[in-house]
């Protein structure tokens, strides 16, 4: 592969740890516990690629709204142990990666909320790679938090014209690269309103894995599939 076809930002949708857990008989807080850890490890392996930014959902409002109380109490839980793991900040602070936090934490417990700032904290001055880490986020959520901050700001007269620019940059996503490729596990074929705003012209990859069990070899596998694409942005 030719540094020049390699993407600039990947984006994932972890899709299948439930399942996963289900198939091979374990408890649901495993299939979790690997998924949420290997987060991790994909920014390794796409920092190697010389690739820095990484942007993963973790949890969206349709998951907070939908989900059995005691599974989302298990996930945040986990959210919550995992981001102040000191073996996990050494990790991340062996190999540079900061994390940025996106979402509406007011949706998540005071206890996961702090936690997750720690993380953020902790890892700030961090910059060979970007871990953006959607959680408590939602696509269409995102665009009608923008609308509305953006319309009373205009009529507050703190912004002078609307254009494609400035409604980006009231998201809640607005930090984020535009994703090259968006990579989905576990044979779904639908973005569930992931990043509707950057993903225009992302190109779209999806494998019939589960995502703990989505390793090295795979993410190459699609990197190298990108790589032969022809983008055009409506040319």
């Amino acid at each position: 592969m030719y540094s020049q076809y390699l993407p600039k930002s990947v984006a994932i949708i972890p899709d299948g740890n439930r399942r996963w857990a289900k198939l091979h008989k374990f408890r649901l807080v495993t299939g979790y516990d690997i998924g949420i850890n290997k987060a991790i490890d994909v920014s390794i392996w796409l920092s190697k690629l010389k690739i820095k930014s990484l942007s993963i959902w973790a949890l969206s409002t349709e998951n907070i709204k939908n989900r059995n109380k005691d599974e989302l109490k298990l996930l945040y839980k986990l959210y919550k142990s995992t981001a102040l793991d000191q073996k996990v900040l050494d990790k991340l602070k062996k190999h540079d990666a900061k994390v940025i936090i996106i979402g509406n934490l007011n949706l998540l417990p005071k206890g996961v909320r702090d936690a997750l700032k720690k993380l953020e904290y902790a890892t700030k001055d961090h910059k060979s790679t970007i871990i953006n880490l959607l959680i408590g986020y939602g696509g269409q959520e995102d665009i009608l938090f923008a609308v509305k901050k953006m319309l009373s700001d205009k009529l507050k007269n703190k912004i002078k014209t609307i254009n494609q620019k400035v409604f980006q940059s009231y998201l809640r996503s607005a930090s984020l690269m535009n994703p090259d490729l968006i990579i989905r596990t576990s044979g779904e074929m639908r973005l569930s309103g992931f990043l509707p705003w950057q993903s225009t012209y992302s190109e779209l990859y999806f494998i019939n894995k589960y995502w703990p069990e989505f390793n090295e070899s795979d993410l190459k596998t699609a990197i190298k599939d990108y790589a032969k694409r022809h983008r055009r942005y409506g040319k």
